[in-house]
């Protein structure tokens, strides 16, 4: 008696990381893949969603010309494909309407054209702005395999992934550009057991990776079997083509890359953030000014990790309220790490700004204005190193300072791109901390001396701030969670302390608006997904 054959499908999984509008590189490198998989002896190639335009396109999709010069990559792309099936994600515009769609490339033609049905439209994500919904399945045969097609959205929710069982589909099939936060992972594979128990069919999950502007794409692509149970996965945040084979309906042994600590996961997405945010942007390196506290230090840190030494270069100026311990920890720092330090005391420009306005402040107390001044003498200096050198101000300020307005407005906020923007002041210390047991760069004396931004004599933040441990969670529950402030005072938080943050989160929306992108890791950062009015007489409810 003669065994029956396998049906094996071997799949090339492209998790790779695309520039948004650089079209033609896009479609090189995919060209290549294409080559390299086809050489492997692979029947099908998956790219992740919008590889060919890159993930967000935004306001590029409302340009005519845009989309005609996606087409011509697309059909250039296709032209090369021989000998192996392609599934590539790219916007389509067409009569009917514009489409975040997957196209399935063989034998020089586009086969058949999958468009999202599931349009995401909360958090970082204004598809309905941009494209119209598709409505039918798609599901198409490559080495005696039906795989359908889904894109993103259409896994985390019944619908799409019904209609391919439907239609005959084996294998489910998930292109993404699914941005990274602190509990995305099994987020994402809670959705994926979802659908394979609508559909009872076994998932592929190819997602991209790198940096956007505020986004981090974290990768972590993975193969999922018919009880949910993981078979393969990508490492996060690494580039790969790796190759995975599907026999019988089951996946075979493939490796399974181990998923890292929280504090390893942020602090790569925050290395990213910064590395493509330089490069894809042209910026020769990058510029930030040191303190001596601990949010400089660590953005120092992420810096010299995602450039290398060589492309960094920080700057120290002491005014005569800085502590010697700051200066010894800084000129510690920067030994460690082998960057460039300079220090540029800036109590001369203090007399300077002192003379130019003692006229118009004659009479009147000093306050908050002359320690603003500090902080905007500084970023003045910064923002000329920057113009001199084309090196990109590397800002230091984190989430709980930009909620408070706990950040000088044109003084520590100057710069291009804000490396801890969405990390709360007590995260910043467990990454530091953490940074640390990879290899000490971050003086101890930064991390356990209580912090200050040493604008005036003997000044600490707890003067004027609630402990972080409150005023963290006291923000995380009313930005991210959208709790009352009344509810949030009935789970034991301090009624002054709720009533004094939520004050300043309000008041400083306007400082918000004029502040630096920067890498969104947590559900809700202050960026493309917080838009709350500047002017507002709502009242919360105490």
């Amino acid at each position: 008696m003669v065994a029956a054959m396998k049906k094996t499908l071997s799949i090339s999984v492209a998790q790779l990381n695309f520039t948004v509008g650089d079209l033609v590189a896009n479609a090189d490198r995919i060209i290549d893949v294409i080559a390299q998989a086809r050489a492997a002896g692979c029947d099908l190639l998956v790219t992740s969603e919008l590889a060919l335009s890159g993930y967000p396109p935004e306001d590029l999709l409302l340009r005519p010309d845009f989309h005609r010069a996606c087409r011509r990559e697309l059909e250039r792309v296709a032209s090369r494909v021989q000998g192996i099936a392609v599934v590539l994600g790219h916007p389509e515009s067409n009569e009917a309407g514009c489409f975040n769609s997957a196209s399935v490339l063989r034998n020089g033609q586009i086969a058949c054209t999958y468009r999202k049905q599931l349009l995401p439209n909360y958090e970082v994500f204004d598809e309905e702005r941009y494209f119209d919904r598709g409505g039918e399945p798609c599901v198409f045969e490559v080495a005696g395999v039906r795989i359908g097609l889904t894109i993103c959205e259409d896994i985390w929710a019944a619908g799409p992934a019904g209609q391919a069982a439907d239609a005959g589909a084996e294998l489910l099939l998930a292109l993404n550009a699914s941005p990274f936060e602190m509990d995305k992972p099994q987020r994402r594979l809670e959705a994926a057991r979802a659908r394979i128990a609508e559909t009872g069919l076994p998932l592929l999950y190819c997602n991209t990776v790198g940096g956007q502007d505020e986004l981090v794409f974290d990768g972590a692509s993975f193969a999922a079997d018919r009880s949910g149970t993981m078979r393969w996965r990508a490492a996060s945040f690494c580039e790969g083509v790796e190759s995975i084979r599907f026999t019988d309906g089951d996946w075979e042994n493939a490796s399974i890359a181990p998923v890292p600590g929280i504090e390893a996961l942020v602090y790569e997405a925050l290395k990213t953030g910064v590395r493509d945010y330089i490069a894809k942007n042209g910026f020769p390196g990058a510029i930030i000014g040191l303190s001596g506290g601990i949010d400089s230090a660590l953005t120092l840190a992420v810096a010299v990790d995602a450039l290398g030494a060589e492309r960094v270069r920080a700057v120290m100026m002491p005014s005569p309220y800085t502590a010697q311990m700051s200066i010894d920890d800084s000129r510690e720092m920067v030994r460690l790490l082998g960057v460039r330090y300079d220090e540029i005391p800036i109590e001369p420009a203090m007399h300077v700004f002192g003379e130019m306005l003692a006229a118009q402040f004659a009479g009147l107390p000093q306050d908050a204005t002359e320690e603003n001044l500090q902080s905007r003498i500084r970023g003045m200096l910064l923002m000329a190193l920057s113009n001199k050198t084309g090196a990109i101000v590397l800002t230091t300020g984190n989430k709980s300072e930009m909620a408070t307005g706990y950040a000088t407005l044109y003084g520590d906020m100057a710069g291009g791109f804000a490396v801890l923007k969405d990390l709360y002041k007590t995260f910043v210390y467990r990454l530091a901390s953490w940074r640390n047991t990879v290899g000490p760069v971050i003086p101890e004396n930064i991390i356990t001396r209580p912090p200050s931004a040493e604008l005036k004599p003997d000044q600490l933040d707890q003067d004027s701030l609630p402990p972080y441990d409150i005023l963290d969670a006291i923000i995380e529950a009313y930005m991210e969670r959208d709790e009352s402030p009344r509810e949030i005072i009935a789970r034991g938080y301090p009624e002054a302390d709720v009533r004094r943050t939520v004050s300043l989160l309000k008041r400083n929306e306007y400082k918000r608006r004029q502040a630096p992108v920067g890498i969104r890791v947590t559900r809700r950062g202050f960026g493309r997904d917080w838009r709350y009015p500047i002017t507002s007489r709502y009242h919360d409810e105490f």
